[in-house]
């Protein structure tokens, strides 16, 4: 499974200890975000994430910024994109077996590591229902 992975400065350390962790579970990780704590502009990093799973380059991703919101939103921006801003595994679950989330945001500066970790065992592991939930899902994208 190929995981695409982007970050801001608040979400540095987190995304380095998130790409180690898939990696040991031989995942393929694409790092689109930035490696340091210097003040940078989000959208920046996530909109790479966003455009591979557009184009399925990726089949999920992973955002990292502050409050989650930003990349979230930003993320949310691309067709075919279901980005889930999460602050627990429960939340988390919901999302995929819900709404088919194909995007993980995490709130860096409201989880905590092990959080964020056990979050994103959570959005690999968990299947879609399907069913009821499909159609709503099928109604998310805006057809003009």
């Amino acid at each position: 499974m190929k995981i695409s992975i982007g970050n801001d400065h608040a979400g540095t350390e987190y995304k380095f200890t998130v790409i180690k962790h898939l990696e040991a579970k031989g995942f393929t990780v694409t790092n689109y975000g930035t490696d340091s704590n210097e003040s940078v502009d989000y959208p920046d990093y996530v909109h790479p994430v966003a455009k591979d799973i557009e184009t399925k380059k990726a089949d999920l991703g992973i955002i990292i910024c502050g409050s989650g919101n930003g990349a979230n939103m930003t993320a949310n921006k691309h067709q075919g994109v279901r980005s889930a801003l999460c602050w627990t595994k429960e939340i988390v679950a919901l999302a995929r077996q819900h709404n088919n989330a194909n995007v993980l945001s995490i709130p860096a500066r409201f989880t905590a590591l092990p959080q964020a970790l056990e979050m994103v065992d959570t959005f690999l592991e968990t299947e879609f229902e399907g069913g009821r939930h499909e159609n709503r899902v099928n109604k998310i994208p805006v057809s003009c």
